[in-house]
């Protein structure tokens, strides 16, 4: 048996008000893939950040190759072997793969402060090679597919000699192509003996490619087990405390009264696309990556203009000229990027859920106290967001929370139609479920809703009728009972001219 190259012993980090690791041990085997597991808020990021130098833990030790730490420094980290793929990049766009992969090396410094470009290519172009992948190290990083910067990111890590890789939800930008490509090379790091500590929230991956999973749940440890001893429901078990009966809440709200209707909509890298929504439906918005879906939906909320084309509300033509406009009209979006378009992480949870009607809110130009702490904790309170008080910073939720924050934003203003970029990227089982039933209670009360997802599941299981696009163009529309994995992704690649 492989012997543990780390460890972590009794560790335990406290915030004020909040027990993020609670007292967890586990250990980790030289190359082995190792899944860590669980709902968002249950600790993982707290160890990992423990475990990298990021924060320093209250109590507990962390053990590396039999060597004792009461906390590491990320320096400390570095040298002893760790490095960690966040799931946000950590990217200089406007520097060339090269240059991002050896930012801040002495090694690559020549005459004074200029790098030594030559040399760093070729290092660059070694690193690619061994990850068997070809990128050009003189490409800037904005000009990379996020699959190839999420092998930049790998390649950053690898060339600090890690032997520890920590690889935090590595697929959740990425296409189905762009995750197998990655799967490759960390199949072929754990062959050189890497360690790779593997966090996801998608079932699927953790059991095509782990050799053990560890599972936390509310900051404690649950359990640790080989992958051919566990399955589906049994993970799930652990990670929420309960058995998910069903996974996609049964509805049939829809009605024949159309909400809201484009004719040839044109722009933002669409074209011609004609659809309608109806009252109490979820209208699913199928397509690969690069189908035009965000750019779509983006015209009716008036993040973009739509260069030609008709826009109708209850039949009635309307401009979107503005993300404003648009929520006047009753149309709100829930962005697939929460933490970039949807939060301002740096302000409380009570300033982000009251941001859309302050108006409401204030007498003239003062912000009534009073009515914004009682409208954030009706949402609270109405979407279960799991948080201390309405006075925490946004950035220190969980995912789920975090959704449930912007979508408690958008309700306070009362929309008609709701747009969901992405729902659930991101968060875990439980959450999910939440938001699905959140989604069917809107949809009961009589609110529309478009959704786009890239999971198919959740796009067959949540769709009431698909529309597909495929290259910025309208294909085709699908009802419920013509749903089927292989047509959607046969018309999902469809040409249309």
């Amino acid at each position: 048996m492989p012997e543990n190259i780390l460890e972590v012993k009794n560790l335990t980090k406290i915030y004020p008000g909040v027990l993020a690791l609670d007292n967890v041990s586990l250990d980790f085997r030289q190359g082995e893939i190792h899944a860590l597991m669980g709902e968002n808020g249950a600790g993982k990021s707290t160890l990992i950040k423990a475990v990298s130098g990021a924060i320093e833990p209250t109590a507990g030790k962390i053990i590396i190759n039999g060597k004792e730490f009461t906390s590491l420094t990320p320096a400390l980290a570095k040298e002893h072997g760790i490095a960690v793929v966040y799931q946000e990049f950590t990217l200089i766009p406007v520097l060339s793969a090269a240059e991002n992969i050896f930012l801040g090396d002495s090694e690559y410094i020549s005459h004074g402060w200029l790098s030594d470009q030559k040399v760093m290519n070729a290092k660059a172009t070694e690193l690619f090679e061994r990850l068997n992948i070809e990128i050009n190290p003189n490409e800037k990083v904005q000009d990379l597919t996020t699959g190839y910067q999420q092998i930049v990111e790998i390649a950053k890590a690898v060339s600090k000699d890690a032997k520890i890789l920590i690889m935090d939800e590595p697929s959740a930008p990425l296409t189905s192509n762009e995750v197998n490509a990655m799967f490759d090379i960390v199949r072929m790091l754990k062959k050189e003996g890497v360690t790779i500590i593997y966090i996801s929230h998608r079932l699927e991956e953790v059991f095509q490619l782990a050799d053990r999973v560890s599972v936390l749940r509310d900051g404690g440890f649950i359990d640790t087990k080989n992958i051919e001893d566990t399955d589906r429901d049994d993970l799930i078990n652990m990670m929420i405390g309960r058995t998910l009966k069903e996974s996609y809440p049964e509805r049939n709200f829809a009605t024949d009264e159309i909400v809201l209707e484009t004719k040839n909509l044109t722009g933002n890298g669409v074209k011609d696309i004609s659809l309608n929504l109806k009252k109490g439906e979820i209208l699913g918005l199928g397509g690969l990556v690069g189908a035009g879906r965000t750019e779509f939906v983006e015209m009716l909320f008036g993040r973009a203009r739509a260069k030609r084309g008709e826009l109708y509300l209850h039949g009635k033509r309307f401009s979107a000229r503005s993300p404003k406009d648009s929520v006047k009209k009753g149309i709100s979006l829930v962005p697939e990027d929460r933490k970039q378009h949807g939060l301002i992480l740096g302000m409380s949870v009570k300033a982000n859920l009251t941001l859309a009607v302050l108006r409401r809110l204030s007498r003239g130009l003062v912000l009534s106290s009073k009515k914004e702490v009682r409208h954030a904790d009706k949402y609270v309170s109405n979407l279960n967001i799991v948080t201390p008080s309405v006075d925490q910073l946004a950035v220190n939720l969980s995912g789920g929370n975090q959704q449930k924050v912007v979508l408690g934003k958008w309700l306070g203003s009362n929309p008609e139609v709701l747009i969901f970029d992405e729902p659930t990227r991101g968060i875990d089982v439980g959450a999910k479920q939440e938001i699905y039933k959140i989604m069917t209670d809107l949809v009961k009360n009589g609110k529309s809703i478009i959704m786009i997802s890239s999971d198919m599941e959740e796009l067959l299981g949540m769709s009431d009728r698909m529309v597909i696009l495929s290259k910025g163009r309208y294909v085709t529309e699908l009802k419920k009972e013509e749903f089927s994995q292989d047509i959607i992704l046969k018309y999902f690649s469809e040409i249309v001219v």
